[in-house]
């Protein structure tokens, strides 16, 4: 048995039967009825066929409907496999397709778009209409082990071959531990949706930990702080492109005092955004996590080194060791690895070699062993036979006083192999001051002539991933190579 989701509930119930495990809006969950409510679609799935080591694909917006659904999955030792709610009907067939599922399941607002799909579907109001008729007694599965498949989480990309990152009970009940949830005896806001791995990161700390998550459906800035003020939240973790909305919508309009992290990470955080949060909300601090859905923390910079590190992503999280491969890449190894990506044997060797896992991001280390990301091993240029970094150029274009907003690409050239290529967003009315000369002067001294941009396209927003704000580089290129 060991390390099992199921019995992250099971104990909370058994604990604190009337403590809230999540809330949303004015709807409320407590962990006896999830642990009920669990056992009923457990037993209603059994009567629709599902069997242990069958893979389930839930297609939803977030919802507390959810969270019944994920833990009778977890009881019965299928695999949760959750689809972008974003994903039109073509391309969530395509994926859905991938996992070769037992059953789909949809919230009403899906149920429309996957009614042609060939295959055994049930939306939330079926399923929990024959939960409703379904004992509420413990479930047991005796061939449930905690090195057995618990989830699949498709990772994003703007083109491509999805690959499936299997998760076991054991990561899974592992990272909940070590989940830095925040403080013990308050509760949490949580941003991201439930088809992305971190919502369901903090859902089983919050399981683990035996108190509240409190739900948001958007990025929106009000609501989050709303969120936090009414249910007096100790912890609001926020990607840094949601935190610099937050901060510009005045956070001092609203009863934060209840609240003690202010934490970030997922995508690099400015130095400049760790200040701003610092002056906004002195009484909290905070931390910045380095992560990925492959491997859970990787490396946290905690509150006491936030300003002392600018920059950097910390040191190794507890429970994890990090190097440098030879050629700069991060690796880690810990408990908290996946068992691979679903039926892709060679993507998957490639990921994890030796135990450690490969994390396509280019690091350096300062003397005291602290992390800082350059650039991406699969995204840094050639150009003229050098390589270039493109975060390294775009730490130094960032503070260009009529810079919004900026990614750095490379772009195929017949000369140079790829120019280095400056995508902007500009702050209204200064777009003359980002011609391409203005951006080299602006670079001079600061970094090498070659990493300098040879190329300006603006555009009104970067396009990034809607779960974790990460800039999408390859559909940018796409873009621009194909003149749209």
């Amino acid at each position: 048995m060991g390390l099992l989701i199921g019995d992250l509930v099971r104990s909370a119930a058994e604990a604190a039967p009337s403590t809230l495990v999540a809330t949303l809006g004015d709807d409320a969950v407590t962990y006896a009825e999830l642990d009920a409510r669990s056992n009923q679609v457990a037993h209603a799935l059994r009567g629709l066929g599902i069997r242990h080591g069958d893979r389930v694909v839930w297609w939803g917006e977030t919802s507390l409907d959810a969270l019944p659904v994920f833990s009778a999955l977890a009881k019965l030792g299928a695999v949760f496999a959750p689809l972008n709610a974003r994903y039109g009907a073509v391309e969530a067939e395509r994926v859905a397709g991938y996992a070769r599922p037992a059953l789909l399941i949809t919230d009403a607002a899906h149920a429309e778009l996957a009614s042609g799909w060939d295959l055994l579907k049930v939306d939330h109001a079926q399923l929990f209409a024959l939960a409703d008729a379904a004992s509420a007694d413990r479930v047991s599965e005796p061939q449930l082990d905690e090195r057995d498949p618990h989830v699949i989480f498709f990772t994003s990309g703007s083109t491509g071959r999805p690959k499936g990152v299997i998760l076991s009970h054991r990561a899974n009940a592992l990272r909940a531990m070590g989940g830095g949830a925040g403080d013990a005896e308050g509760s949490t806001v949580c941003m991201f949706p439930l088809f992305h791995m971190a919502g369901w990161t903090m859902a089983m700390g919050a399981f683990h930990a035996r108190r509240p998550l409190h739900f948001v459906t958007t990025a929106d800035p009000d609501d989050l702080l709303r969120t936090v003020a009414r249910h007096r939240a100790s912890r609001l973790y926020l990607i840094p492109a949601v935190w610099n909305r937050v901060l510009e919508a005045d956070p001092s309009r609203y009863d934060l005092s209840c609240l003690r992290d202010a934490d970030t990470g997922t995508s690099a955080t400015p130095p400049e955004l760790v200040h701003a949060i610092r002056a906004a909300l002195p009484h909290t601090t905070t931390r910045i996590v380095y992560g990925s859905t492959e491997a859970g923390p990787g490396t946290l910079l905690l509150p006491g080194d936030v300003l002392r590190k600018p920059g950097s992503v910390g040191r190794a999280a507890p429970g994890v060791t990090m190097r440098l491969s030879d050629t700069g890449e991060v690796c880690v190894t810990s408990e908290y690895l996946m068992d691979g990506y679903f039926e892709q044997p060679d993507e998957s060797a490639e990921a994890i070699r030796d135990g450690w896992y490969h994390t396509g991001d280019l690091g350096s280390l300062d003397d005291e062993g602290y992390l800082s990301i350059v650039g991406r091993a699969r995204d840094v240029l050639r150009t003229g036979g050098e390589t270039v970094a493109p975060l390294e150029v775009e730490d130094v274009l960032r503070d260009h006083p009529a810079i919004a907003e900026v990614a750095v690409v490379g772009i195929p050239d017949a000369d140079w192999g790829e120019v280095v290529c400056a995508v902007v967003v500009v702050v209204p009315g200064r777009e003359s001051e980002v011609e391409v000369d203005a951006l080299r002067e602006h670079c001079r001294n600061r970094l090498a002539a070659y990493k300098h941009p040879r190329r300006v396209e603006l555009v009104p927003a970067l396009p990034r991933t809607p779960a974790t704000g990460q800039i999408q580089r390859t559909l940018i290129v796409e873009r621009i190579v194909g003149g749209n």
